[in-house]
């Protein structure tokens, strides 16, 4: 795939956005739906970045939150388009991220136990689990927190 644009969502994004969350994983088995994921990218001191190929087609965004954990940087959401998963959209919007705080130390985000394919899409970008909150959003799964030292 060729270089993606990616640039600060515009008010329409939002529900094609919503619409991809509400419809995979991980958030089917978070229990998230249409309403609660347009809640999570509209939550206040986040900023949501749209990928965008040619024709200005839609294929996956990034929701982040530069103050998240404890005054760092906090990936709060990533999702592809599932017809151009595996096509790099996911790893550019990995690395803009990591361009876009380049002069911060650290980098987090949550995720879940269940979800062992973006497990390894994490660790393969240089993330490392450093933490587990047990049951925090369903029972019986936990949220695994990853980082990446930046700086």
């Amino acid at each position: 795939m060729h270089a993606l644009q990616i640039e600060p969502a515009e008010p329409n994004d939002h529900d094609w956005c919503a619409r991809l969350m509400a419809s995979s994983e991980p958030w089917i088995t978070l229990q998230r739906d249409l309403d609660g994921c347009r809640k999570v990218l509209s939550r206040p001191g986040t900023e949501l970045f749209v990928a965008r190929g040619q024709h200005s087609l839609n294929l996956g965004f990034i929701l982040l939150a530069p103050h998240g954990l404890a005054g760092s940087p906090y990936i709060a959401s990533i999702a592809v388009s599932p017809d151009t998963q595996g096509q790099s959209v996911g790893s550019q919007l990995m690395q803009f991220t990591e361009r876009r705080f380049h002069d911060r130390s650290h980098l987090f985000l949550l995720v879940s136990s269940f979800n062992s394919r973006a497990q390894n899409f994490y660790r393969r970008h240089g993330y490392e689990q450093v933490g587990e909150l047990k049951e925090y959003i369903v029972s019986g799964h936990s949220e695994l927190i990853f980082h990446k030292r930046l700086a």
